[in-house]
């Protein structure tokens, strides 16, 4: 007599009805908590295996069942996965810190050289149009007070303002910057 044999007649009643189990109700099981668990297979692989684990630890009641015992089953997996979800709302995320420090900081040449560029945008100005942006935009006055400083009137403080804006889009895109 081969070994394995020796085994096979070994069995117990309750791995007979697992193996049963599995044969008979794991595929629709895995489906069913694929949808729950929206497709991630992993997950629903260890719910269906949990499930069978709670199945073989209540096989005797399970023997003594009348009807299928996809019911409940099905029952056992759904109550798993909702354990889970709550379970993990329950406590905070953890975050690895990994990527924080691979994550560049503020490049300071990169600020310089951001400066340097729209220094010399700026420089195409007409003297009356940079006149206009450095009161209204680096000095952050309103349009009144830069006519007061610059002794003309709003209406000319916003006209200049405007053509400004757009001479340093134009000049600033002409060196590369498109942002």
């Amino acid at each position: 007599m081969r070994k394995d044999a020796v085994v096979a007649d070994r069995t117990t009643p309750e791995e007979e009805l697992m193996r049963a189990l599995y044969d008979e109700h794991a595929g629709p099981l895995l489906a069913f908590v694929l949808r729950l668990v929206a497709g991630d297979r992993h997950r629903a692989e260890d719910v269906v295996q949990e499930t069978l684990v709670r199945a073989w630890r209540n096989a005797d009641q399970l023997q003594r069942a009348t009807g299928s015992i996809r019911p409940w089953l099905v029952t056992v997996a759904r109550r798993i996965v909702i354990d889970g979800y709550r379970s993990r709302k329950a406590r905070p995320q953890e975050v690895d810190a990994t990527p924080l420090e691979t994550m560049p900081a503020a490049d300071v040449i990169d600020r310089a050289l951001r400066t340097m560029t729209i220094s010399e945008a700026l420089s195409d100005l007409s003297q009356a149009h940079r006149e206009a942006l450095v009161e209204t935009y680096f000095k952050e006055r309103t349009v009144n007070e830069a006519a007061e400083v610059l002794r003309v009137p709003a209406g000319t403080v916003r006209s200049r303002v405007f053509y400004a804006l757009r001479s340093l889009k134009l000049s600033l895109e002409e060196r590369g910057v498109t942002e």
